[in-house]
């Protein structure tokens, strides 16, 4: 057996673990808002930074963040792919989904989302209407729940 490759032993599962997660005050407020339809950020007293999704202290500068602004809602797409294959937690009826990151004008961060509002299925027309420094704003569900999913989308312009 020596010299020999052993193939490691393999056991294939699904695990679901399904959990709730206490948001605290700031992703409350953060929620909260987009219920409302209206982006909330907040800013480093330190540094400056306006940061989406709100956030309770600076990443870089350790500063708590306790100045609140509603941001825009257009921004730039930084970057985004093509997804047209299921995997785990993704359905058919999903596919094609065009994901992205957005940086909302007078923000420093992107955020991700989704592009949408014209036909995903046509690869060509996505080419066309989605571009890194592209603009987009958001279109909101008409039913709001308070989570990320309230905004539906964001739509080339």
């Amino acid at each position: 057996m020596e010299g020999e490759k052993r193939k490691p032993r393999t056991i294939q599962a699904v695990l679901r673990i399904p959990f709730e997660m206490a948001m605290g005050p700031t992703w409350a407020r953060f929620f909260d808002g987009l219920k409302e339809e209206k982006i909330l950020g907040t800013r480093c007293k330190e540094c400056k930074r306006v940061l989406v999704p709100a956030r309770p202290f600076c990443a870089r500068c350790f500063e708590p963040m306790e100045e609140w602004l509603e941001v825009a809602q257009e921004g730039t797409i930084i970057s985004w792919s093509y997804v047209n294959y299921t995997y785990f937690g993704v359905t058919e009826e999903m596919i094609p989904i065009v994901p992205a990151q957005i940086r909302l004008d007078g923000t420093d961060n992107a955020w991700g989302g989704r592009i949408g509002g014209f036909d995903i299925k046509d690869l060509e027309l996505v080419n066309r209407k989605v571009k890194v420094g592209g603009r987009v704003r958001a279109v909101w569900r008409k039913e709001k729940t308070g989570s990320l999913d309230d905004l539906q989308y964001w739509e080339p312009i």
